[in-house]
């Protein structure tokens, strides 16, 4: 790249000389009536033209004085080649390429440099998409295997009449349920979760109270309680708290909260649901006292398929997308779902906002 920069200087030079040059017999001539401008251009035209030593070493001159002015120059644009050249060719967009003077080329090696950390994290992205497309099969290749192998296998028991009696064949029959039901429930959390991650999930937004869907709730939980030896209170100092949401995306949520608040809290006894206003926004709290999560999981409850019991069978929990269906539909409501939990308790904490006093019905 310098040679070329050389030949180009060269050439400029050439072409500079041999224009003044021409220029000076151009001018002679237009100015041949002038005696005093005529006898200093022919004086510079016979000292061109009577001594060409002088025209190369001016040429030459010339041309030394360019590369010098120039030099810092031509490394820079070698340096910036050889950058480019070894981010393009081996990939390498850890590196960045050298910003140094300020000229024309240094604009061009910013914009070059952000491209390089556009690509870089477009490149990122497609990877981290893959591995979790990769897990993504792999987490619901083993969630819907275990069920369906249990299914095959008890039907296999009663297409082969490998029962002993009518009692048998009905326990066989009811575990085959069961089984399908859980499947039929992965699936769903499945087409539920991929819809929300692709924003396709209709909201039909109403106003409604949110301290009777509470109740409502804890009465419908009421068997599943008393079979977990478990009470459900509603603790609030409030009657009515309406905001402005789906309510039957958001009873999702609170059905979620509280199956996890049984399931893993039964050892406490009970489940304390928290309901307060505070300023423009409703709080619902739901607590249990069973075992504590670490807090290493919490950041990652989340997360699609995470299970604070890393054992993955069919008895240990859900499908693993329930908490994260549940953030992603606070999310659309524009509230916030978050988790603590010490030796004591666990809290499971959801912040939406309240529905406008205009909205609200009378």
């Amino acid at each position: 790249m310098i040679w070329r920069l050389v030949w180009q200087i060269l050439l400029s030079s050439l072409l500079s000389v041999i224009t003044s040059y021409l220029l000076v017999i151009i001018l002679e001539r237009i100015t041949r009536d002038n005696y005093s401008q005529r006898t200093i251009l022919l004086g510079l035209y016979r000292t061109f033209g009577d001594t060409p030593f002088i025209i190369l070493s001016c040429f030459i001159f010339f041309i030394i004085y360019m590369i010098l002015l120039n030099w810092r120059r031509f490394n820079y644009y070698e340096k910036l080649s050889q950058s480019v050249e070894h981010i393009a060719l081996k990939g390498n967009f850890d590196d960045a390429i050298p910003v140094k003077q300020r000229n024309e080329v240094t604009l061009l090696a910013e914009n070059m440099n952000l491209l390089v950390l556009e690509l870089k994290r477009s490149l990122d992205e497609e990877r981290k998409a893959e591995q979790t497309k990769n897990e993504l099969i792999t987490n619901v290749s083993h969630d819907l295997r275990t069920p369906l192998t249990s299914i095959i296998g008890y039907l296999g028991l009663i297409e082969q009449d490998r029962y002993r009696d009518e009692v048998e064949l009905r326990h066989y029959v009811q575990v085959a349920y069961a089984k399908a039901e859980r499947l039929n429930v992965l699936i769903q959390d499945l087409f539920e979760y991929t819809r929300m991650r692709h924003n396709v999930i209709p909201l039909h937004i109403k106003s409604f109270n949110l301290v009777e869907m509470m109740n409502q709730l804890l009465v419908h939980y009421r068997l599943s309680l008393e079979s977990a030896k478990m009470k459900g209170n509603l603790i609030t100092n409030v009657t009515e708290l309406q905001i402005k949401g789906d309510p039957d995306k958001l009873v999702r949520v609170f059905e979620n909260l509280l199956s996890n608040a049984i399931y893993y809290g039964s050892s406490g006894g009970k489940v304390d649901i928290y309901l307060n206003r505070q300023k423009q926004s409703a709080v619902v709290e739901i607590v249990n006292y069973g075992d504590e999560i670490p807090a290493a999981d919490l950041p990652y409850l989340f997360d699609r398929f995470y299970r604070v019991d890393k054992s993955r069978t069919e008895n240990k929990g859900g499908s693993g997308l329930g908490l994260a269906i549940a953030k992603g539909l606070v999310d659309k409501h524009g509230g916030t779902i978050s988790a603590t939990s010490d030796g004591n308790s666990t809290n499971f904490r959801v912040r939406l906002p309240l529905a406008d006093e205009k909205d609200a019905p009378s």
